[in-house]
């Protein structure tokens, strides 16, 4: 952290009740390819689990194909929300609880965690003044309070503000923006203590209609099972529409995250993860360097620009563009050799250690390092990308207070 910290700015006021309705300050942020809704800690003290839960799915206006009664954008990518305050650890600067919203289901899934709002995390840090600088690069240290996991962050600040523009593309938002650096070198096993989960580089799982699937399972910024697109039939660069209307193919992706769930005990049974374990793990789809088109705008994009291919999904959908954790968490997986991702990959990249990984929108690139620790296993010393982040709105959000208090 560059600088002496000032005090957090104090929220603008708690909630601001009255006889039917439920106000609370937020505040809209981009960060990535993903919209995030913020609201400090302070706000929603004291709420039980449920009732916060009943209160962000009103928010987005939960459950709704077209969240038509709420600020959700009906996409996954603008169904996220978390609660941010004062660290409750001394080698932090912030605490973030990140909360992905289902929108057609009950499910709020906070076992897991999103790299593009995490930069959005730390414009925030700078912005409410839970870090501060003059001029150059200030780190912020963010407590990820789902895992309890550090990560860390670093952006530019002039004249004692974070710098706003800048020349970096982030593939999948219009424009450029200044680039904030996320590095998860310790997140390691932040849903199940250790990088390797299962034990072993890869498993096989039987899936009804494709037999047997060889999976990687890798637990770093999140946890994720990577297998072959060409074990479901796929070429892996198919459009994430076509994916999701694809007959059987959802039902049997969503089987194998649930056997892989059910493995390492998240779940009873791969039909129960859907409740048990629902946002966590992911799947990814690999699969080797080849042309694509970008996702919704059907542009044409080149083999020779990325080193993997990948299609994620999670809460039972294909994404349209690619996570920031599941990059990183794909660039370990594909720096140990032995990996069905290993298999995959450009191996010219392994050698330079960064890794360019083509998705619906556009092409992601992750920083990587992994050496060898005291016991002999891996460690990773590097585990980096590079995001952008804007500041859409400060507001009140109104809830219709029947939907949160009940009787």
């Amino acid at each position: 952290m560059d600088g002496t910290p000032a005090t957090p700015e104090p929220p603008a006021a708690g909630h601001l009740d009255d006889e039917d309705l439920i106000a609370t300050p937020v505040t809209w942020y981009r960060g990535g390819t993903s919209k995030v809704f913020f609201v400090e800690r302070a706000h929603v003290a004291g709420m039980p689990p449920d009732q916060l839960h009943r209160w962000i799915r009103a928010v987005f206006g939960s459950p709704d194909r077209r969240q038509i009664d709420g600020v959700g954008g009906a996409d996954q990518v603008t169904s996220k929300f978390a609660i941010l305050g004062p660290p409750s650890r001394p080698d932090a600067d912030i605490d973030y609880a990140f909360y992905q919203v289902g929108i057609d289901s009950d499910i709020i899934a906070t076992d897991l965690n999103c790299g593009n709002v995490s930069a959005a995390v730390a414009l925030y840090a700078a912005d409410r003044h839970y870090v501060v600088g003059s001029d150059g690069p200030v780190d912020v240290r963010i407590h990820n309070t789902n895992d309890g996991k550090m990560f860390y962050s670093s952006l530019g600040f002039r004249n004692g503000r974070a710098v706003r523009h800048g020349n970096f593309n982030c593939e999948g938002v219009p424009g450029t923006g200044a680039p904030i650096r996320l590095d998860f070198r310790d997140a390691a096993g932040g849903r199940t203590g250790t990088l390797l989960p299962t034990g072993n580089l890869r498993d096989r799982f039987e899936v009804p209609g494709y037999g047997a699937v060889e999976v990687s399972v890798l637990d770093i910024a999140n946890l994720i099972a990577f297998a072959p697109a060409a074990a479901f039939g796929l070429t892996g660069n198919e459009d994430p529409v076509l994916l999701q209307n694809t007959p059987g193919l959802v039902e049997a992706v969503e089987w194998l995250r649930g056997a892989v769930a059910q493995r390492l005990g998240l779940a009873t049974s791969p039909g129960e993860a859907k409740v048990q374990s629902p946002g966590t793990p992911f799947v990814a789809l690999m699969s080797g360097p080849q042309d694509w088109a970008t996702f919704g705008y059907n542009l044409p994009r080149r083999a020779e620009e990325c080193d993997l291919t990948g299609r994620g999904f999670t809460v039972q959908a294909f994404t349209k563009a690619y996570w920031g954790t599941g990059s990183v968490c794909t660039g370990v997986a594909a720096a140990i050799a032995g990996t069905v991702v290993n298999d995959l990959v450009r191996p010219a990249s392994v050698a330079r250690g960064r890794y360019r990984i083509a998705h619906p929108s556009g092409t992601i690139e992750v920083e990587i390092a992994i050496g060898t620790n005291d016991a002999g296993g891996i460690e990773v010393t590097r585990a980096a990308l590079l995001r952008t982040a804007r500041k859409l709105m400060d507001g009140t959000v109104y809830v219709p207070r029947d939907r949160v208090i009940v009787a």
